[in-house]
Order: C-alpha cells, then sequence, then structure tokens
C-alpha cells in the first residue's frame, strides 16, 4: 500500500498522546499486557476514532498491532502515515492478492478489537472464530486497563521531577489525594436519552466535588480516558448496544437502561439480541441496577441480570414512586431508594423545574441520573445543583425562536420513532416537520399515539411516504403537505409550509423520527438548517 507521509502526528489527537504512553511503557515491565489479559499481535478493525484510540494506546504498551480497513481514501491513507510513524501496521483497501483488508485476518493475530459499528457477520470475525481468536470492543480493552491507567499516572508523576502527583481533572478540589484504585464506572445505556442522561450525572457528579468526565459513546474515547493524565474517582459512561456487544467483562459499580424499542435490528438480527446486548450493562453490577418502572423491557433484563450479591434494583417513574425507586410527587423529584426506611420516607432531590428542558422524557432522563448519583453516594443538594447547572446539546428539543406567537423546538436528534414520540408528547398543538430515511422502522403506532396533539404535518425525506400513508389510517383529518425535494432550500420550504399551518400558541417541531442522512451530512446540519430557516422566517416577518 502506497502512503504519503504525515509529518506530525499531533494533527490525529488519538494518535498523538500515544508517544506518551509508549514511553512509560517499559516503567511498567514487560509483562504488562499479559498482567491485563492482552496478547501481544492484536488486529484492530476500523481506522475511526475509537480504532484509532486503541491502536495507538495497544502500541504503546507493547503490543504488534495491525490495523485493517476496507477503506482506501486520502483521509485513510493520511491516518494510516501516522500510524506507521508509532510503528502500527495500517492494511487498507485491497490486498495484493485481491482480498479486502477489512475482511482478511492478518496471519498471527491473537485477539481481534472491533471499532463498535463493524456487523457481527463481518468476514473479519467468522475468520477470527474459525482461528479461535476472541473479538472484543474499545470499551473491553479500557476496562481491562483500568489498573494500567492509575499504574501510567503514577509513573508519570515519578518521572518528572517536581510533579507532585496525577493531574486533576479540571474543576475538582486541587488538594484532594489522588484515588489508589481506577475510578469507578457509572453506565447508561438505552435507545434514547444515553447522552443528556450521561451529561446530567456528571453534573451531578461535579456539583458533588467529585472528579469526573462523560465518557464513552458520547465522544471521548474510553481509552484515552482510562490511560490519560487525570485522575478521576468515578466516570459517567455512555455505552451504545453496539460496544456492550463487544464488552463481556465490563462490570460497573451501577448501571441503567433508560428505554427499549426496536432500534438497529439489522446489526443485532432481532428485538431480543438488541435487548441482550443492552442488558449487558447490568452484569455483575455491585451496588445498584436502575430500570424504567414504564419500560418493561428494562425491569425484565435487571431480573435476568447476573449481579454482585446486595446489588439492588431501583425504579424510576413520572408518578409517585414506591420503596426503592425515584418519582415525581407534586412537581418535586423525590428519592425512596436510597433513604433510611423507605417504607415509610422520602427525600426530595430537586424540582420538575430544575430540570432543562421540563419535558416528560427529559424528566425520565433525570430521574435515572439521580438515581445513579445516589447509588455513587452524592447528597440530594448536588442533584439538585446538577441539574441546575446541566445545560442540553444542542438538537435536543432545543428552543430556537418565538416567531408570530408560534415556537419553534429543534429535537433534529429524533432519529427513531421512539425518540419523536417522547419530543411529540410534550407540546400541544404541534405542526410537525418529520421525514428522511426510515431505517425499516414503521409509523402507525406513533402516529396513533400524538394523533389529537397534530395541527399539522410536513414532511421531507426520502421514505415520508411510509409516515403520510400511517397518517392517512390513524389522523386522516389532519393536513399534510409532502414536499418531493432534497435541495439545500428544502428545510426553509418546509418551515414555511409550517409557518402557514400553525397558529399562535402553536409550537412547530422538527422531530423527524428517521435518519438524515439522505439530505444532510448528520442530523446537526439538519438541525442547523432548522434554526436558520427559522431565523429566516423570522427576519422576513420583521422586515
Amino acid at each position: 500500500m502506497g502512503s504519503r507521509q504525515v509529518s506530525n502526528a499531533q494533527q490525529h489527537p488519538a494518535v498523538g498522546s500515544a508517544a506518551g504512553t509508549a514511553a512509560l511503557a517499559a516503567v511498567l515491565g514487560a509483562d504488562v499486557l499479559e498482567r491485563y489479559g492482552l496478547p501481544r499481535r492484536i488486529t484492530v478493525a476500523g481506522l475511526g476514532v475509537s480504532g484509532i484510540s486503541a491502536a495507538s494506546a495497544l502500541a504503546g504498551l507493547g503490543a504488534s498491532v495491525t490495523v485493517v480497513d476496507n477503506g482506501d481514501g486520502d483521509a485513510h491513507r493520511a491516518k494510516a502515515a501516522v500510524l506507521a510513524e508509532l510503528g502500527i501496521e495500517a492494511r487498507l483497501g485491497h490486498l495484493p492478492d485481491g482480498a479486502r483488508a477489512g475482511e482478511t485476518l492478518p496471519e498471527g493475530t491473537e485477539l481481534v478489537v472491533t471499532s463498535p459499528g463493524w456487523s457481527p457477520d463481518s468476514p473479519l470475525f467468522a475468520a477470527a472464530a474459525a482461528a479461535g481468536v476472541d473479538v472484543v470492543g474499545d470499551v473491553e480493552i479500557a476496562w481491562r486497563l483500568r489498573d494500567a491507567g492509575v499504574a501510567l499516572r503514577a509513573a508519570r508523576a515519578a518521572a518528572e521531577p517536581g510533579q507532585a502527583g496525577p493531574t486533576a481533572a479540571a474543576g475538582a478540589p486541587q488538594d484532594r489525594p489522588a484515588p489508589a484504585a481506577a475510578a469507578e464506572w457509572l453506565a447508561i445505556t438505552g435507545t434514547n436519552g444515553k447522552t443528556t442522561t450521561t451529561q446530567m450525572l456528571a453534573s451531578m457528579l461535579r456539583a458533588a466535588g467529585l472528579r469526573t468526565a462523560a465518557v464513552g459513546n458520547i465522544g471521548t474515547p474510553i481509552i484515552d480516558v482510562v490511560l490519560g493524565d487525570q485522575e478521576y474517582d468515578v466516570l459517567a459512561v455512555e455505552l451504545s448496544s453496539y460496544q456492550l456487544h463487544w464488552a463481556p467483562s465490563l462490570r460497573a459499580h451501577s448501571a441503567a437502561v433508560l428505554n427499549l424499542a426496536p432500534d438497529h435490528l439489522d446489526w443485532h438480527g432481532s428485538m431480543e439480541a438488541y435487548a441482550a446486548d443492552k442488558g449487558r450493562i447490568y452484569e455483575g453490577n455491585t451496588v445498584a441496577c436502575v430500570y424504567n418502572a414504564a419500560d418493561s423491557w428494562t425491569e425484565k433484563l435487571v431480573e435476568d441480570a447476573d449481579v454482585v450479591e446486595g446489588c439492588r434494583a431501583i425504579g424510576f417513574t413520572l408518578g409517585a414512586p414506591g420503596p426503592s425507586m425515584l418519582g415525581v410527587v407534586d412537581g418535586i423529584l423525590v428519592d425512596r431508594a436510597f433513604v433510611q426506611n423507605r417504607q415509610k420516607n422520602a427525600q426530595e432531590l430537586a424540582e420538575v423545574a430544575d430540570v432543562n428542558p421540563p419535558a416528560p422524557h427529559n424528566i425520565a432522563n433525570a430521574l435515572a441520573a439521580a438515581a445513579l448519583a445516589r447509588a455513587f453516594g452524592v447528597e440530594p443538594r448536588a442533584v439538585r445543583d446538577g441539574l441546575r447547572d446541566f445545560r442540553p446539546d444542542a438538537h435536543r428539543i432545543s428552543h430556537v425562536a418565538e416567531v408570530g406567537g408560534v415556537t419553534y423546538i429543534d429535537d433534529s436528534k429524533a432519529t427513531n420513532t421512539h425518540a419523536a414520540e417522547a419530543s411529540l408528547a410534550a407540546y400541544e398543538p404541534i405542526v410537525w416537520i418529520a421525514g428522511g430515511l426510515a431505517k425499516g422502522a414503521t409509523f402507525d403506532e406513533l402516529v396513533r399515539k400524538s394523533a389529537k396533539r397534530l395541527r399539522g404535518v410536513v414532511l421531507i425525506g426520502a421514505d415520508r411516504a411510509l409516515i403520510r400513508d400511517a397518517l392517512a389510517r390513524h389522523a386522516p383529518d389532519v393536513p399534510v403537505v409532502d414536499l418531493d425535494r432534497t435541495d439545500t432550500e428544502a428545510m426553509l420550504a418546509a418551515v414555511r409550509e409550517a409557518a402557514h399551518l400553525a397558529e399562535p400558541g402553536d409550537t412547530v417541531l422538527l422531530a423527524p423520527a428517521c435518519a438524515s442522512m439522505d439530505m444532510f451530512a448528520n442530523y446537526s446540519r439538519r438541525g442547523d438548517a432548522f434554526a436558520d430557516a427559522v431565523r429566516e422566517l423570522a427576519a422576513g416577518q420583521s422586515a
């Protein structure tokens, strides 16, 4: 494979940090990989963010690493050239014998580390199974290397004159001693709400004065955090079903499954397999398994989990909670799980008004985050302060503007029917902008549940006919505008059509219930286009 050289590894942060790890690997001893359950010859599948993170970390610890990927474009070659500077071989595109690199197991491989999105039926994994080689993901590697991270930080401190100890996380008390053990993991998964809940949890932990970070599927590769310079007391870990599938030894302090609805079934094969992978998050929990009392799937996963003796099942509900649950009473978030005499007592945690925004599904997210925080010993005041400090990411039920008495809400992150249903339940009356790539979803149940809230509907995207047909069956009297266009002005047209349908007091809600890639690079670009269109609408009305 030909490749051009990239002059500076720091152009790729996930790679550039490996040099420090490599410099200290000798301090940990020649048997460092063996001590942490890792072999010497490792193949990493994928040149994405998590793949680069795993490859550079493992090479830094002394493994012989080969990265394989079917891609062979300029971006792939640039990354491969940087990895080569670290002694990592990358096999891209087609091999000399015509086979695809990402489907061919390199000779001598003792372990395959996969990027999360690679399908379980990949030819590479079939070859690994035939050779008796295990396949794991980057989360599994991070879990195995937790104690290695503690040792590396101690080695860095000893190697740097005047360095008193490991670096404290930003915002943490500076006089606090570094922990003697690896940070605990509080883990979160679910079909929807994972990122918001993880960020809420991290905010509560910070409010309690704990050194923490929101990591995992949320964007920061967890290996980089585990082996990084900063010391943490506890990590808020967002995990996808893909990541959980490839993390067999993960054992969290406490974990939550927020909800389950059909998603990624093309990857998992069935709803049962999807749920089983989500349920892995509960395996070996030591303190609490948090479930959604309104979602029987999540409760069943807790019942089936093999946990440490004494680990408790903790429910959350939007209604009044029973013992060992968190819930809502008269606009107050209350805890009847982590209190004395929970049969009779409850602890006030926060007001519903402290949740931003206070939509029902976001209140559920807050309750799940609070349950995990309380399981870790966080005091009620820190739960409240963490919620008050929390600011949601863009494109998650974000208020854009009010124009002509109509409120415009961007929930472009609602990329499946379950998320869209939660978003639609938060407002009334609604002019709904929906459509995109359905990913095999059906829309009858969503439309049937939401029909009474709809003032009108504007449909966009490749699979809008599926939603249109569901509307004809379950909401035949609701006006529908079907936009058959995918050009750059399509969203502006959708917003203008929605404005014509809306009346003062209504909400125009972008909650597409579909993926965005038919028209936009990602859901963020779709949300940006919506916000830009609303601002143009507002400018036109004020002119």
